[in-house]
């Protein structure tokens, strides 16, 4: 019924007094372009810290912010060919580097590893960070804030720029009783008056380009459109497993565990080793 995306947020402001490139959809960031950008808001003085990633979220918003950074360099949560394994996804080489990256970014003192869910709700508006990692349902009230806010797309650290995608589904079971009215009611559901509807209601990003242009927000010129074509440029879904369940809250745990100084290579072994044990316990999920 709607979708939802990650930009960098930053302000034109700050873009311009620290000299930097505007990233776009055809040319973002390098991985080395934002780790300049984060030195040259670091070295400026002006923020308690360049980025924020929003360690204050837990939960699902760790899977789905962060594991795009860990695909642009490479690696996945799961090795996506056979479902069966994330041995080498989740602690080759890519992996490796995208974990000593991430770490590097709190022992540097780039970002905080421990966040007041306070400075995650107010701390851009306040000008402690001049980079936030943030989603399209936080964007109008930043844009009603600051006139001269962007939303740029995510950096590539080598495999491409990549940012999260996907929202709550709908699914008939294969043992309803009524799969025709099921399927009948999805099929009325997905009309493009329905998902502009919802997307005017909570501000999310409409399912279909036209229903986007039946929305103030998303359509052609509107003032979150950029959020419509992050989605259509850099998105990724999630693993497309049921294993999911287990393998984001491992992976949730890893991030918060590098962010606070725990081994890289040992932590992400042992995460390929709880995913693994419980892929086996169930059977390899029927992949």
């Amino acid at each position: 019924m709607w979708d939802a995306a990650v930009a960098l947020v930053t302000r034109q402001s700050y873009l311009d007094a620290l000299g930097l490139r505007i990233p776009t959809l055809a040319e973002p960031w390098t991985g080395e372009e934002f780790m300049a950008a984060l030195d040259a808001a670091k070295a400026s003085g002006k923020f308690e810290y360049a980025f924020d990633p929003g360690m204050a979220w837990t939960g699902e918003w760790y899977p789905y912010a962060f594991s795009p950074f860990l695909q642009s360099f490479g690696g996945d949560i799961v090795d996506r060919t056979t479902y069966k394994t994330a041995e080498g996804a989740l602690n080759g080489e890519a992996a490796l580097k995208f974990g000593n990256w991430w770490q590097g970014l709190f022992a540097n003192g780039y970002a905080q590893a421990t966040q007041d869910p306070a400075d995650r709700d107010g701390g851009f508006a306040a000008g402690k960070y001049a980079f936030s990692w943030n989603g399209n349902w936080a964007a109008l009230n930043t844009l009603k804030q600051f006139p001269d806010t962007v939303f740029l797309p995510a950096p590539d650290f080598g495999n491409g720029p990549k940012i999260g995608a996907a929202s709550w589904q709908f699914g008939v079971s294969a043992a309803s009783k009524y799969p025709d009215g099921a399927s009948a009611f999805i099929q009325f559901a997905l009309q493009d008056k329905y998902l502009a509807d919802f997307s005017n209601g909570i501000g999310l990003i409409p399912a279909t380009k036209t229903a986007a242009a039946l929305t103030e927000n998303y359509k052609d010129g509107g003032p979150m459109a950029v959020f419509f074509d992050l989605t259509k440029a850099q998105a990724l879904v999630r693993p497309v497993t049921p294993g999911y369940v287990v393998q984001a809250k491992v992976f949730e745990k890893v991030m918060a565990d590098i962010a606070n100084g725990a081994d890289v290579a040992a932590t992400l072994d042992a995460a390929v080793d709880e995913i693994n044990a419980d892929i086996e316990k169930n059977g390899g999920y029927g992949h």
